[in-house]
């Protein structure tokens, strides 16, 4: 732990949840107070302003090689969090201090996906997404969901399939399909699959 972290009150060791998923890391110190700047992995950072505890992993070295602030995985408690000017900030209890705040920098965050809040009709957090088969009218099977990407008025489905090139070779390649209703017919998490009306050669 860093020197002069009070992780009694701070940082608890934890353990991380069976069911917890990356949320988003923590960019920088936000304020003198000890608030924190947040990146989060979705567009809707819903699940992270109803969970009132959260779960921390050390970064990646390339994020931040050198970093101290704790080993392992430790939970913090939300004081507060919100969005301000356009960006996620959040207060943990106990920690009000900027230098404090500044030693988190680059922290993955986790949440257990079953805290997440139910989401509306209609409506889906891509980690729900992420590995469902794509499947169009005539019954193609056009891939499988590996990644969301968000494109202003809508998100896109980032489709991986199997390709057989010219020479035989087979390669993995990709296709984008825009998420919405005019092109998704029906989305079944439990089933793991979602319906389009999506042609293999678009």
């Amino acid at each position: 732990m860093l020197p002069g972290l009070p992780t009694s009150s701070v940082l608890t060791p934890s353990k991380l949840p069976d069911d917890a998923l990356e949320v988003g890391r923590i960019l920088d110190a936000w304020g003198v107070k000890g608030w924190v700047k947040i990146l989060p992995h979705s567009t809707d950072p819903a699940a992270l302003f109803s969970a009132k505890s959260w779960f921390l992993q050390v970064p990646e070295a390339k994020f931040r090689p050198g970093f101290a602030a704790f080993t392992g995985t430790v939970s913090l408690q939300v004081e507060e969090s919100k969005i301000h000017s356009g960006t996620v900030v959040a207060k943990f209890t106990g920690l009000d201090d900027r230098n404090l705040a500044e030693a988190l920098r680059g922290a993955r965050i986790f949440l257990a996906r079953s805290g997440f809040p139910a989401a509306s009709t209609d409506e889906y957090y891509w980690v729900d997404l992420i590995g469902l088969n794509v499947v169009n009218r005539e019954g193609v099977n056009l891939g499988c969901v590996r990644d969301l990407m968000a494109t202003g008025p809508h998100s896109v489905l980032c489709v991986e399939y199997t390709s057989t090139q010219d020479d035989g070779i087979a390669i993995t390649a990709e296709r984008m399909i825009p998420f919405v209703s005019v092109y998704v017919d029906a989305v079944d998490i439990a089933g793991k699959r979602i319906a389009v009306d999506w042609q293999a050669d678009y």
